[in-house]
Formats: structure tokens, sequence, C-alpha cells
């Protein structure tokens, strides 16, 4: 460090601050998104994506807003991943094209990420820079030090933030596991010693902070492959994320010793799974991978199916084999589906409609309530409390977590010792500002949710999904009418369509009524010369939502349509 960077230092140290910004994350699973600025200089901490909830209608994506980072675009010095996982790089695609900064991650998690974006943005250039564990880059005023993680995705890293207050460390989505299947083992010894040096700020992974115990290695879902294996007659398909690369590999190695071959299913599944193999992470034993087209001509006790579709998606391979729908491959009695995963909040319903039509298709279904065909890629409690003992934070804030478990996190933090004015359980867009005098919550930014919907990406909001909803529910009734225009008389009409509200050919009788409504409105406004059209779409509305109500108890959109003549 020269003498001019030094004074810089030393100045900050009397009078900087640090701000932590999470922007997707907290009181919520998914679109992790963090924020942390020092001076002139900002780095993003993962962008991911999540998927919408069931009165999200018609919405394929949720996205953090990152307005706030757009706006200060020129502070924003990189953006750093944690690991391969769509709840942390999903969001890229939709937010590099404003914000086309250098992209940090791993081999694979970069490798995941160009995949991603070559599918959806052919021809955009991207800044992507592999690193590996324990490199540091510099990042403005930030030296960003990359730590090896055990997860359910090889090359996960937590990210140590070493700036002139002290070390900021974040540590990614992460567990404890001693027998990870890949060898590669937490890095117990690097955090150890950041906590020894002085951690200023924990940020933590507290998706399982309710949980008591132990969060189990990997291997046991490969133990319960064994015996399912072992056990059935007829295929096996099994049915995970796609960038469960551990579990996929087991599944492939347990199919080769009792000599089935493996055939994948689904585009997701197909694609990480080339990538994989591409980048070294994914062992292909020769003569084990098929095509579905050849495991459809082999004994059925020789196959072995990876898919995609445990969280019940409508679209998915596993759903669509579900209700037939799949033409590569049809279910039958004798075949077993282990669905490897845990439904994520607010999917249990889709994922127990598509158990219940697995059975009902004559298939032995294993699933995590039954089965221990899942493990879980986060901390239990006591993997909560050793990450705060080796590190011994000053400032302690619960990310990645609805926010019952950010609360339930905090309380485990308070338990080891820390001080309850140093714990912030935050909310996306607050300001968490940490100065040499202490920490405090400083304001806010800019925070929320960006709805995707096909090519739109926040063209969608409230107005349009209260409609859709309202169409959801009474559906619509449509009124046109043709007024003359230099008279004001109906030519022709009205007409009355509906849609989701009633049949029409059932209900004629009410649509006559519908009608007569319509022209007594008509008849009334010509009567005062009231012929702004305008004033007549609104009273139609107003009276036909009335009169509906009383008739139906329903209330259909009502959409009234004039044309001049």
């Amino acid at each position: 460090m020269n003498a001019k960077e030094g004074r810089r230092w030393r100045n900050f140290l009397r009078n900087g601050k640090l701000q932590i910004i999470p922007l997707g994350g907290l009181g919520e699973i998914g679109k992790n998104c963090l924020a942390v600025r020092c001076g002139n200089d900002i780095v993003v901490i993962d962008c991911g994506l999540m998927f919408p909830e069931e009165e999200l209608l018609g919405i394929d994506v949720v996205i953090p807003d990152v307005s706030y980072l757009v706006e200060n675009r020129q502070m924003v010095r990189g953006i750093i991943l944690t690991h391969g996982h769509e709840d942390h790089i999903g969001a890229l695609p939709y937010v590099l094209p404003q914000l086309n900064v250098p992209v940090y991650g791993t081999r694979l998690t970069l490798g995941l990420l160009e995949g991603k974006l070559e599918e959806q943005l052919p021809g955009f250039k991207a800044d992507l820079r592999v690193v590996r564990p324990r490199d540091v880059v510099e990042c403005g005023c930030f030296k960003v030090e990359f730590i090896r993680v055990s997860h359910s995705i090889p090359d996960a890293v937590a990210v140590a933030l070493h700036t002139p207050l002290g070390v900021v460390l974040h540590t990614g989505d992460f567990k404890v596991d001693h027998t990870p299947v890949d060898g590669e083992l937490i890095d117990f010894h690097r955090l150890a010693q950041l906590g020894e040096k002085g951690v200023l700020v924990l940020l933590s992974d507290s998706t399982n902070a309710e949980h008591p115990g132990y969060t189990m290695s990997e291997r046991v879902v490969g133990e319960t492959f064994e015996e399912v294996f072992r056990r059935s007659r007829g295929r096996v398909i099994i049915a995970t994320f796609a960038t469960n690369i551990h579990r996929v590999q087991q599944a492939i190695l347990v199919a080769q010793r009792y000599g089935r071959k493996v055939a994948v299913a689904g585009r997701s599944m197909v694609n990480v799974v080339s990538i994989a193999h591409k980048l070294g992470y994914l062992n292909l034993p020769q003569g084990v991978m098929v095509e579905l087209e050849e495991a459809n001509r082999l004994p059925r006790h020789q196959v072995a199916i990876l898919t995609t579709g445990s969280q019940g998606e409508p679209m998915s391979a596993l759903t669509r084999m579900a209700t037939g729908e799949f033409k590569q491959l049809e279910i039958i009695p004798g075949d077993t589906i282990i669905i490897s995963a845990v439904p994520i909040p607010g999917n249990e319903k889709l994922v127990a409609r598509v158990v219940d039509q697995l059975f009902k298709r004559g298939a032995m279904v294993l699933y995590e309530a039954v089965s221990a065909v899942h493990v879980s890629g986060h901390p239990c409690q006591e993997e909560l409390k050793l990450m705060i003992n080796l590190t011994r934070p000053r400032y302690f804030i619960p990310v990645h977590g609805e926010y019952r478990m950010l609360i339930r996190h905090a309380e485990l933090a308070r338990e080891l010792g820390l001080r309850p004015e140093n714990i912030f359980v935050a909310e996306n867009g607050q300001i968490i500002e940490i100065t040499p005098k202490g920490g405090r919550f400083a304001g806010r930014v800019a925070a929320g949710r960006v709805l995707v919907d096909g090519l739109g990406v926040g063209d969608v909001g409230n107005i349009v999904l209260r409609d859709r909803k309202q169409l959801a529910q009474d559906g619509i009734l449509i009124v046109v009418v043709a007024l003359s225009q230099e008279t004001g008389q109906v030519v022709a009409g009205p007409d009355v369509i509906s849609r989701g509200f009633v049949y029409v050919r059932e209900a004629e009788a009410l649509m006559e009524e519908v009608k007569a409504q319509v022209r007594a409105i008509l008849d009334r406004c010509i009567e005062r010369k009231s012929l702004e059209w305008a004033t007549i779409k609104s009273e139609v509305r107003e009276t036909l939502s009335r009169f509906l109500y009383e008739r139906t108890r329903r209330r259909p959109m009502i959409l009234p349509i004039i044309m001049g003549v």
C-alpha cells in the first residue's frame, strides 16, 4: 500500500461507513441479491430469481428490483456469485443488459450462467471471470476472497469482503457435510482464521434455522438409492433439481452398479448434465448413458431415468408423465418414481397432485415424507451455531429465509452471546450502516419484486394481476353495441359475449335480460342527450355489475365496447 492509499484508508477508518443493502432473499425463499457499499464502490453478491406463488397468475419468474444498482451503475465494481442455483444466478439474464459489469464465480457456476445467457440472450457478451477457492480479487476498495463451502451443488463458496472497516463474511448457501460426494470439505481452517483476526459482519444462511440438530450428509440419499435399485424390478425414475449434481452423480453410479442404463428427460436436466460433464464435475461412465428412445426398447429392469419436475411444475417432464402428455415415456405399473426433493413453500399442492396422478397410473412413488430420498443443502441449528462460533462476528445479519427463519436465526445468535443491538433482522431495501461508532438502520432504497411474463419484464403490475384474478374467479362479460355517430341511435346490438362467467347457450334468459338492461341504459342516455361514450360505458358497467351480482352473486369483469357507424 503506497502513502496515498494509506492516507485514504486512515481517513475512511475515521469518517467512513459501510452500507449493507439486501435487495432480495430476506423474508422470502429465493431471488437472493445483496449490495455492499464502501465509499463510492459497490459489489453485489448473487442475483437470483424465485418462482411465482399461486396468486401471481401467468407470471413465469420473479426477479429482484435492481433499480438502486442501475441508478448507481458507475459505482458497481462487480457481481460476486456464491454458487450456480437459480435463486442465486437466475436473474442475471434480465439484469446484465442493464448492468454489464464483471461477474466473478467458480468454473461450474459460470458454466451454468453461460448456458443461461446463450439461451436467453444469444450474442450477448458478458464479462465472466473464473475464480477458485482461496482466490482474492480487487473490486474498488474491496478485496474479495472466496472460501469453499459444502452445498447441494459443487463449487459453492462463501465470500469474505475485506474492507477498510473489517471483514464482511457472507456464507452463501452452505451445510456442514463431513462426507461430501465430491470429497471437497468446507474450509473450516480459513473460516477459523478469519474469526481469529476478527469478522466485522457475518451474513449467514437461515433457510433451516427452525430445524434443530444437523443436516444429514448427501451420502444418505445415495444409500437410499442403493436400496431402491436393489428392490425394484421395473424402471426407476428419479426426479430432482437439475443442478443437484451430487445427487445426479450418485444416481448414475448406483444405476451402473445394478446394470442399468441411464437416460435423461427434461430440457434443464439435459443442459445441466451436459455442462457439468463437459467441465469435469460429472463422471459419466462409458456405455451407461443412452437416449430415451433406446431406453424404451430395453427391458424395464435395465433402465433408470433422470428427470426434472420435483416441484410439480406444470410443464416439467415428470408432471407431463403423470398426466400422460409426455410422448417419449409412459408411466406404467411396476415403475418406481423417486421424487428426490422437498417442496418449496407454495409448491406443496402441485407436488401432491403429481404424486396422486403417478399412483393412479400404478407406479410406486417415494417422496420426502415417506422415505429418506432427500436431504437439505442448508444448515440446521447446530451448524449455524458452529459458523457463528468459528467466525465470532461483531455484527450479525441473518439472510436467505422467510421472516420467521430470520428471527429464529437471530435468537440463536443471542443465545451464543452476541449483543442484541448488534443483530439486525432486516427487510429487503433496508440499509444497514456500519461505522467505527456502531451499526444502525439508515433508511431504505427501492427494493421489491419485478414480475417476468413471457418477454415482458416488469410490465405486469398489481392492476394487471388484479384483473387476472378477477377473470380467473368470475370471468368476463363483453357488451358490443354500434351507435350512429350522427344521431346516437342504436344501429346494431347490443350483443353479449361471455367467457368464464356463464355458458351462453344454457343462460339465454339471463343474456336477454342483460341486453334489455343495456337497451334501457342507451334509451336513458339518448333522452338525456348524454352521448359521451365514456359516460355510457361507465353506466353500463355499474348497472350490469349490480344486476348480475343480484342474479348470480358473481362479479364478472364487464367490458363495454361501443363502435361508431
